[in-house]
This record gives structure tokens, sequence and C-alpha cells, in this order.
């Protein structure tokens, strides 16, 4: 049977990775794991919920028994073997990157755009 401790401690683990790999602060781990969004994968986003509803089970004694040990341990360990394998420079690199490359698609569409409003007009 899982305890309330457990889930506590469980929970602490997976909000200090959500912290350190996404950046995610939160009281709570189903604050932290709606805060990350679509930032991670529907699997894990899943089993992140699995792991919230085993926390609110695991609160009173009687609805813990409820709770499937091994299910558990399984979404936990999905989820936080997701969370470590997060590269965080990568993730900064992508985010750099695809910022670049949509503000380099927006200033060639307004040249493109700037072009065709000179030749509009009878200047070029």
């Amino acid at each position: 049977m899982i305890t309330d401790r457990d889930m506590v401690q469980k929970s602490r683990v997976l909000r200090g990775l959500l912290r350190a790999k996404l950046g995610v602060r939160s009281a709570t781990l189903a604050q932290g794991l709606r805060r990350a969004g679509r930032r991670l994968p529907r699997g894990v986003r899943a089993q992140g919920a699995e792991l919230v509803r085993a926390e609110m089970l695991a609160k009173n004694p009687k609805t813990a028994r409820q709770i499937d040990p091994v299910a558990v341990a399984r979404a936990f360990e999905t989820v936080k073997a997701h969370l470590q394998a997060i590269d965080v420079v990568e993730e900064r690199k992508g985010r750099a990157i695809g910022v670049a490359g949509a503000l380099a698609a927006n200033l060639i569409a307004v040249a493109v755009l700037f072009i065709v409003w000179l030749w509009w007009r009878g200047y070029v």
C-alpha cells in the first residue's frame, strides 16, 4: 500500500525535475504538470495525471487502498525518465533557432511586400 509520505516524496522529486529541466515552479505536482502543459508528450502527461490521482487518493487511508502500487511506480519512472532525459541546453538552442527562423521569415515577407509595393507604385 502506498502511503501519503511516499506520494509526497515522489511529488517532491518530480517537482524538482520540472523546475530544473523545464523551469516550472509549482506548489503541487498537479500545478507543475499543468504549467508544463504541451512541453510534455501526451503519454507522459497521462502518467502524470495518474500520479496526481494517486497523490489525492493517498491523503485518505481508506481511499489509499484503491491505489495500484505497480501502476504508480511505472508512472513515476516514466515521468522521471522523461524529465531526466531533457537536455536544457538543447531546449534553449531549439527555442533560439525557432525564434530566429520566425524573425527571418517575417523580414523576408516584409522585404518582398516592400518590393511589390515599390513595383505597384511604379518606382521599380
